[in-house]
Protein backbone atom coordinates (compact mmCIF):
# COMPACT_ATOMS: atom_id res chain seq x y z
CA UNK A 1 0.00 0.00 0.00
CA UNK A 2 1.38 3.36 -1.02
CA UNK A 3 1.55 6.19 1.46
CA UNK A 4 -0.05 9.54 0.77
CA UNK A 5 3.41 11.00 0.14
CA UNK A 6 4.21 8.21 -2.34
CA UNK A 7 0.99 8.85 -4.26
CA UNK A 8 1.64 12.60 -4.29
CA UNK A 9 5.20 12.04 -5.56
CA UNK A 10 4.05 9.66 -8.31
CA UNK A 11 1.35 12.07 -9.49
CA UNK A 12 3.79 14.97 -9.49
CA UNK A 13 6.33 13.00 -11.53
CA UNK A 14 3.64 11.88 -13.97
CA UNK A 15 2.33 15.38 -14.51
CA UNK A 16 5.83 16.76 -14.96
CA UNK A 17 6.27 14.26 -17.81
CA UNK A 18 2.91 15.24 -19.32
CA UNK A 19 3.86 18.89 -18.97
CA UNK A 20 7.01 18.23 -20.96
CA UNK A 21 4.95 16.46 -23.60
CA UNK A 22 2.77 19.58 -23.79
CA UNK A 23 5.70 21.98 -24.20
CA UNK A 24 7.29 22.21 -27.66
CA UNK A 25 9.98 24.63 -26.46
CA UNK A 26 11.09 22.04 -23.92
CA UNK A 27 11.00 19.31 -26.58
CA UNK A 28 13.20 21.32 -28.91
CA UNK A 29 15.73 21.94 -26.15
CA UNK A 30 15.73 18.41 -24.73
CA UNK A 31 14.89 16.10 -27.62
CA UNK A 32 16.11 17.99 -30.68
CA UNK A 33 19.08 20.07 -29.52
CA UNK A 34 20.12 17.78 -26.63
CA UNK A 35 20.56 20.68 -24.22
CA UNK A 36 19.19 18.64 -21.33
CA UNK A 37 21.51 15.62 -21.11
CA UNK A 38 19.90 12.27 -20.42
CA UNK A 39 16.39 13.47 -21.19
CA UNK A 40 15.34 12.32 -24.62
CA UNK A 41 12.10 11.15 -26.17
CA UNK A 42 12.78 7.48 -25.39
CA UNK A 43 13.38 8.26 -21.72
CA UNK A 44 10.21 10.35 -21.61
CA UNK A 45 8.22 7.45 -23.07
CA UNK A 46 9.73 4.96 -20.60
CA UNK A 47 9.03 7.17 -17.58
CA UNK A 48 5.50 7.85 -18.79
CA UNK A 49 4.72 4.17 -19.34
CA UNK A 50 6.24 3.12 -16.00
CA UNK A 51 3.81 5.37 -14.14
CA UNK A 52 0.71 5.02 -16.32
CA UNK A 53 -0.54 1.59 -15.32
CA UNK A 54 -0.26 1.98 -11.54
CA UNK A 55 -1.93 5.38 -11.63
CA UNK A 56 -4.75 4.37 -13.93
CA UNK A 57 -5.45 0.99 -12.35
CA UNK A 58 -5.88 2.59 -8.92
CA UNK A 59 -7.01 6.04 -9.95
CA UNK A 60 -9.44 6.48 -7.04
CA UNK A 61 -6.56 6.00 -4.60
CA UNK A 62 -4.82 8.90 -6.32
CA UNK A 63 -7.83 11.16 -5.84
CA UNK A 64 -8.88 11.26 -9.49
CA UNK A 65 -12.46 11.78 -10.52
CA UNK A 66 -14.05 9.56 -13.15
CA UNK A 67 -13.89 12.46 -15.64
CA UNK A 68 -10.18 12.99 -14.95
CA UNK A 69 -9.57 9.27 -15.33
CA UNK A 70 -11.29 9.18 -18.74
CA UNK A 71 -9.26 12.15 -20.02
CA UNK A 72 -6.02 10.71 -18.69
CA UNK A 73 -6.69 7.22 -20.06
CA UNK A 74 -7.54 8.60 -23.49
CA UNK A 75 -4.30 10.57 -23.52
CA UNK A 76 -2.28 7.59 -22.32
CA UNK A 77 -3.75 5.38 -25.04
CA UNK A 78 -3.17 7.93 -27.81
CA UNK A 79 0.35 8.76 -26.64
CA UNK A 80 1.37 5.11 -26.44
CA UNK A 81 0.09 4.41 -29.97
CA UNK A 82 1.96 7.46 -31.23
CA UNK A 83 5.18 6.52 -29.40
CA UNK A 84 5.00 2.94 -30.70
CA UNK A 85 4.98 4.27 -34.27
CA UNK A 86 7.32 7.26 -33.89
CA UNK A 87 10.68 7.38 -32.18
CA UNK A 88 12.62 10.13 -33.90
CA UNK A 89 11.44 13.57 -32.70
CA UNK A 90 13.20 15.37 -35.52
CA UNK A 91 10.77 13.69 -37.91
CA UNK A 92 7.53 14.16 -35.97
CA UNK A 93 7.81 17.26 -33.79
CA UNK A 94 6.24 19.55 -36.41
CA UNK A 95 3.53 17.19 -37.64
CA UNK A 96 -0.21 17.60 -37.14
CA UNK A 97 -0.27 14.21 -35.39
CA UNK A 98 2.22 15.39 -32.77
CA UNK A 99 0.38 18.70 -32.43
CA UNK A 100 -2.72 16.68 -31.51
CA UNK A 101 -0.77 14.83 -28.80
CA UNK A 102 0.59 18.12 -27.45
CA UNK A 103 -2.95 19.53 -27.29
CA UNK A 104 -4.23 16.40 -25.55
CA UNK A 105 -1.45 16.75 -22.96
CA UNK A 106 -2.54 20.34 -22.34
CA UNK A 107 -6.12 19.12 -21.90
CA UNK A 108 -4.97 16.63 -19.26
CA UNK A 109 -3.09 19.33 -17.39
CA UNK A 110 -6.15 21.58 -17.44
CA UNK A 111 -8.36 18.76 -16.17
CA UNK A 112 -6.03 18.32 -13.19
CA UNK A 113 -5.38 22.07 -12.70
CA UNK A 114 -1.66 21.38 -13.05
CA UNK A 115 0.74 24.28 -13.61
CA UNK A 116 4.50 23.93 -13.59
CA UNK A 117 7.44 25.06 -15.62
CA UNK A 118 9.23 22.49 -17.76
CA UNK A 119 12.45 20.97 -16.45
CA UNK A 120 15.47 23.17 -16.86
Amino acid sequence: MLSSDDRKYMLNQYFRIIHNISDKQYQNRAWIRGQLPGIDFDETVCQFEDLSDPLLSEYHEFGMTNKQYVILKKFRDEFEVFADNNNWPQLFINTPEWDAIVEMAKEVLRAFHYHQEAAE
